[in-house]
C-alpha cells in the first residue's frame, strides 16, 4: 500500500470516528444549527420591521434577503467553535497522544476532524437556508451564482475549521478555546451582516469595512441575490485562502511537536 493510499484510508477511518461522535452526541449539530436559526428568527421576526425601515423603498421582506448571508457566516462560526472544543477534548484527554503511538498517518487525525466538521457545517448551512426560505427569503441567484456561493461558503468553512483545529491543539483546556469562540461570534455583529457599515459611525464603521467577514458576507449576498459582487469577491477569496493556510500551517506545527500538558 502506497503512502498516499495509507493516508487516505486512515483519514477515512478518522472521519467515520467523528461522524459516529456526532451521531452519538447530537448536541454539537443542534447547537451549530439552533443558534443561527434563533438569530434569524430574532433579527427578522423581532427587529426586522425596524431595521427594514432603513432600507428605503425596498419591499417589506427586503431585510431577510439582506441578513441571511450574515446568518450563514455565523453558522460557520458556531460550527468551527464546536470543532475547536472537540479537538481540544481529544488533545487533553490523551486521545491524540494515543494516536501518535499507533501505526497511522499523522495527517489523518487532523484531516478526519476537518472533513467531518466541514460536512457537518455544510449540512447546517443547507438547513438554515431551508428555514430562511420558509420565512420569506427569496434569492435571485442562477445555478452559476449558487455554485459560486457554495464555493465561497466551503472556502470559509475550511478556513475557520483549520483555525479551530489549531486553537483546539494550542489550548490547555476547553476554556482556552473561548477566545476563538467569542471572536467568530462577535465579529459578524461588527460587519455588514445585519446593517450596512455606512450606517455606523467613526472607528466602528472603518473596522466594519475592513474586517475579513464583511467582504465574505457582501460576496455571498451579491451571489445569492444576483447583484454585482465587485472587488469583494477577490478580497473574500483572498481572506479565506489566507486564513485557511495560516490555520493549516499552525495546526500542523502544533501537531508535530511533543505535547506539553
Amino acid at each position: 500500500m502506497s503512502t498516499l493510499t495509507h493516508a487516505v484510508t486512515d483519514s477515512a477511518t478518522m472521519l467515520r470516528r467523528n461522524v459516529r461522535h456526532t451521531l452519538r452526541y447530537p448536541a454539537t449539530m443542534i447547537t451549530s444549527l439552533g443558534v443561527p436559526v434563533l438569530l434569524l428568527l430574532l433579527f427578522v421576526g423581532v427587529f426586522g420591521g425596524a431595521l427594514n425601515a432603513g432600507f428605503g423603498d425596498r419591499s417589506p421582506g427586503a431585510y431577510i434577503d439582506y441578513v441571511v448571508p450574515g446568518i450563514l457566516l455565523m453558522t460557520v462560526g458556531y460550527g468551527s467553535a464546536m470543532t475547536a472544543m472537540a479537538v481540544n477534548r481529544d488533545m487533553t484527554e490523551g486521545i491524540i497522544a494515543r494516536f501518535r503511538t499507533m501505526a497511522i498517518s499523522r495527517a489523518s487525525v487532523l484531516t478526519g476532524h476537518v472533513v467531518g466538521a466541514t460536512a457537518r457545517t455544510l449540512v447546517s448551512i443547507v438547513l438554515v437556508i431551508g428555514v430562511a426560505l420558509l420565512m420569506g427569503f427569496r434569492p435571485a441567484a442562477d445555478p452559476v451564482g449558487w455554485l459560486a456561493a457554495f464555493g465561497v461558503v466551503t472556502l470559509l468553512v475550511l478556513a475557520l475549521t483549520w483555525l479551530a483545529v489549531a486553537v483546539g491543539l494550542a489550548a490547555k483546556t476547553a476554556e482556552g478555546t473561548t477566545g476563538f469562540t467569542l471572536l467568530v461570534q462577535v465579529l459578524p455583529f461588527v460587519s455588514s451582516a445585519f446593517v450596512p457599515p455606512d450606517s455606523m459611525s467613526g472607528a466602528v464603521r472603518w473596522f466594519a469595512e475592513h474586517e475579513p467577514f464583511t467582504p465574505i458576507i457582501d460576496t455571498l449576498r451579491g451571489l445569492m441575490m444576483g447583484t454585482p459582487v465587485g472587488n469583494s469577491g477577490i478580497i473574500a477569496v483572498a481572506w479565506c485562502v489566507g486564513l485557511a493556510s495560516a490555520g493549516y500551517l499552525w495546526a500542523r506545527a502544533l501537531f508535530r511537536r511533543d505535547p506539553v500538558r
